[in-house]
């Protein structure tokens, strides 16, 4: 493989080129230039807009133009000023059009792989990347590889690869399946890896480990570099990415990783937008249409502005809410989400560059890298439950070098006033959420096996030996891997009988590779379902494509039902081929389509931040305009109970109709929270059998039951207890079910279930009875088989987050427990009363309860 040279200064042609659009380059990115060019791999940490892209690709591009110039592969490139009009074209020397064609015909091979998250970005990405390659390296190539790349595009790449290419995870896995990867893939020497932050904590973040982990061994000095603006736990994120090949396994010492972290002078604005009188009580939602007209406003006295949800559905409502207001400004807002039809994205995506657009009203869909430098301003709808969040949708405004960011958050609950303050302490103060890689996902290595063997063979200790080298897998025992390796030669114990699932075959030299053609191809099919979500087609009935919704919400439409999406009221007229066809409506009125995995949870760092604001407020400290605005339901919650503190646990008691009702506020989430009430539901109940109803949200829990109950084990701490934890929450739950739901996704990700072929694809009822299957034939015939071990361990991580609930026991049990009986419910527990009452009672009758506990509360 040829070394990577030292860079020890930024060439002239580099600086002509920055020179020519008026940029001067910052420490951070000469930093980095230097690194990479003295072959380092490494992780750029710096805010959104600061200038990340060009700190890495100029890095690499110089050195490239460093291989090129001192004899590797491809033509040698003229220091070249880069070409911006006529008039330069004139000043300087450019190849012709038939020269340059002439070089292309002779580009080096591909040599650097840029991965984005998102196939929308990768457009973007490599019109960014295209501008300086064509003018300091006009030899080389560059294109994109993604699921929505036409097939003429791939036809041609398929001859040969272009030197540069954008792709994703996805796609860089079914490059590793070709048959040519070792000759196609040899040559690279540098991979950047885009918004690491979003990947590290997912199975497409063990994805790429895994293909970094292959592409280590065909070029054990492969330069791998991570871009990355929200991370709390920087130097482990390094780690994660940079794992470098053993000495053992490299002819030379590989040059240790090294962060870059790109501090600049960037305005960084949070404010709040302040609701009028929003009273003493509070619960979900109850401020969100009072907040209809000051957006409006704001919106009307800004330039181009993003309105953030959290949700699909949140994003429809404020759509509609907006327009109601103004139907004037129909055609100037949009709509953005993930389940629209990529031709719609495209086009709003396409107003927000141009800014012909006043506002778009938007999910995460927006969060990442595409840079539209119109949009000033970026409203946040509700909380955004996590700092890492705030600060990225923040960078959405101002995103260029020099320009502030600004972002104002809109409460939709007194609660989330507190929130917005806790949130901007903890943004100015860098306080940012961690995010840690998967561990062992067998059902991503047992798909990575197959692939590999697809991609030109492999022995398995040879194997073992480079998937140890991932982060994910560096615990990866012998066993468990021989365990993968049988599953995936014979299916294990209890599916030996079926040929399907002897997908790899050992030859004559020891090489396992895949036998079947069949299996082959719906391998290559199946490795993207690792994103893949069971959904139709929402189509006109002209057949015109709106987008895709969840197989669920449409099951429970009938014909003539109608439901608001992309901004429009449709009707529903019937399902065929998994395409729901619909029209437009004229009715007034519809529902709101609902996805799965809709509500966020309150970070730790976001929990302990408000708690923080609570002590202040709980000594008399109302500084700053939120605590002012939520200053009445404050003072309620301390004339009726406590304030809540980070040294305090409070727990209420109440006695209503109902009921007799326990109270508890660790503030740890929702998910700890469902983990906690079934929990202590549990061990109550074990002591004197009782039933309870509970209810959950981000500050706490509640406990209901028809007869009194002992809450001696509450007041005693006994409760919080953290021995034989894990036996008392699977026994808590419906652990069981739980599992079958995860494996639903395991049984996609391991090859077991196959989604269907392109035009037929199965429905979810199908997926489903498919890996329920599965799921019941291991439970009795293959116990130990390590897909159902993953399932149990994901339903505790990632459900239940196990290990936040063992250390929120831990925190309870030291604070200082403060228990108060309630004559009236409190600003605190009436929101936990409100989740349960919207389980079963119609919105009508939901209010007229609410009117008249706050009377008695008033009284």
């Amino acid at each position: 493989m040829p070394s990577h040279p030292t860079l020890t200064l930024t060439k002239p042609a580099v600086m002509q080129w920055l020179a020519a659009r008026g940029w001067q380059p910052f420490a951070f990115q000469q930093e980095v230039w230097g690194a990479v060019g003295a072959g380092h791999s490494g992780l750029l940490h710096a805010t959104t807009g600061s200038g990340k892209t060009y700190a890495v690709w100029l890095g690499v591009l110089q050195a490239m133009m460093d291989a090129s110039q001192q004899g590797g592969d491809g033509a040698q490139a003229p220091a070249l000023t880069p070409v911006l009009s006529q008039r330069e074209r004139e000043q300087v020397s450019l190849p012709s059009v038939r020269e340059q064609s002439a070089m292309r015909r002779k580009a080096p091979p591909l040599t650097a792989l840029w991965l984005t998250p998102m196939r929308a970005l990768a457009s973007d990405t490599t019109k960014a990347l295209s501008e300086p390659l064509n003018a300091l390296l006009p030899a080389a190539t560059i294109g994109q590889r993604t699921g929505d790349t036409p097939g003429a595009e791939r036809a041609r790449q398929d001859r040969r690869f272009p030197t540069v290419l954008v792709t994703t995870p996805e796609s860089l896995s079914l490059m590793i399946a070709r048959d040519q990867a070792l000759e196609e893939l040899a040559s690279v020497q540098y991979v950047v890896v885009d918004e690491w932050h979003e990947l590290i904590g997912s199975k497409r973040g063990v994805q790429v480990q895994l293909a970094l982990a292959r592409l280590r061994k065909f070029n054990p000095r492969l330069i791998v570099w991570g871009l990355s603006a929200t991370l709390g736990n920087l130097q482990e994120a390094m780690e994660v990415l940079c794992r470098p090949v053993p000495s053992t396994q490299a002819s030379m010492p590989v040059p240790a990783p090294v962060l870059v972290q790109g501090r600049i002078d960037k305005t960084l604005i949070i404010d709040t937008l302040i609701p009028p009188d929003p009273g003493n009580y509070s619960w979900t939602g109850h401020l969100g249409k009072r907040m209809q007209q000051p957006v409006i406003d704001e919106i009307a006295k800004s330039g181009t502005t993003l309105v953030f949800t959290n949700v699909r559905s949140q994003a429809e409502i404020w759509y509609q809410l907006l327009l109601e207001a103004k139907p004037e400004w129909a055609g100037e807002i949009a709509l953005h989400h993930g389940s629209l039809d990529r031709s719609v994205r495209e086009w709003v995506e396409r107003g927000l560059k141009d800014g012909t657009l006043r506002a778009v009203v938007a999910t995460s869909s927006l969060d990442l890298g595409v840079d539209f430098l119109p949009v000033e301003r970026v409203l946040q709808i509700g909380s955004a439950k996590g700092v890492a969040r705030i600060v990225q949708r923040a960078g959405r405004s101002g995103h260029a070098p020099g320009r502030a960011s600004r972002l104002t958050l809109v409460p939709t609950n007194t609660m989330e006033l507190i929130e917005a303050a806790a949130v901007r302490r903890a943004a100015y103060a860098g306080r940012v959420e961690k995010r840690e890689s998967p561990d062992r996902p067998m059902d991503v290595l047992v798909q990575h096996i197959v692939t590999v063997a697809l991609g030109g063979g492999f022995k398995p200790a040879a194997l073992y030996a480079e998937v140890k080298t991932a982060w994910a897998y560096r615990k990866l025992t012998r066993e468990e891997f021989n365990w993968a390796l049988a599953f995936c030669e014979r299916g294990g114990e209890s599916l030996t009988a079926y040929p399907d699932y002897h997908r790899i075959q050992a030859d004559e030299k020891g090489f396992y590779r895949v036998p079947d053609r069949g299996i082959a191809r719906r391998h290559r099919l199946g490795i993207g379902t690792i994103v893949s979500d069971a959904s139709m087609q929402i189509k006109f009935l002209s057949g015109a494509r709106i987008g895709t919704m969840e197989e669920a919400f449409i099951s429970r439409l009938r014909k003539g039902d109608c439901f608001f999406f992309a901004g429009r009221l449709l009707e529903f007229i019937r399902v065929q081929d998994m395409n729901a066809y619909v029209k437009k409506s004229i009715k007034k009125s519809g529902t709101v389509p609902t996805w799965q995995g809709s509500k966020m949870a309150l970070s730790p760092e976001m929990g302990q931040a408000v708690l923080e604001l609570m002590q202040r407020a709980s000594k008399g400290d109302y500084l700053g305009p939120e605590l002012v605005a939520a200053r009445p339901m404050l003072q309620t919650q301390a004339r009726l109970s406590r304030i809540p503190t980070p040294r305090t646990l409070l727990v209420e008691t109440y006695t209503s109709r109902e009921g007799h009702h326990l109270y508890l506020y660790p503030f740890a989430g929702r998910h700890v929270h469902l983990g906690l009430a079934s929990l202590f539901a549990w061990r109550l109940a074990r002591e004197r059998p009782s039933t309870f109803s509970m209810s959950v949200n981000d500050y706490g829990f509640e406990l209901m039951a028809a007869q009194p109950f002992d809450i001696s084990a509450v007041t005693g701490k006994e409760v919080f207890s953290t021995e034989g934890l894990l036996a008392d929450v699977l026994a808590s739950l419906n652990s069981s079910e739980l599992a079958q739901r995860r494996f639903r996704e395991i049984a996609r990700v391991a090859g077991l279930v196959f989604t269907g072929y392109p035009g037929q694809p199965k429905s979810t009822r199908q997926l489903q009875a498919s890996s329920g299957l599965f799921f019941e034939v291991f439970r009795k015939y293959d116990s130990s088989n390590l897909l159902l071990g993953q399932a149990d361990r994901e339903v505790l991580s990632q459900e239940l987050d196990i290990g936040r609930l063992a250390d929120s026991l831990k925190t309870m049990r030291v604070k200082k427990l403060e228990l108060v009986a309630l004559a009236h419910p409190s600003p605190m527990s009436l929101p936990l009363m409100v989740e349960r009452f919207r389980e079963q009672l119609s919105t009508e009758t939901l209010a007229a309860r609410l009117e008249r506990i706050l009377a008695d509360a008033n009284a």
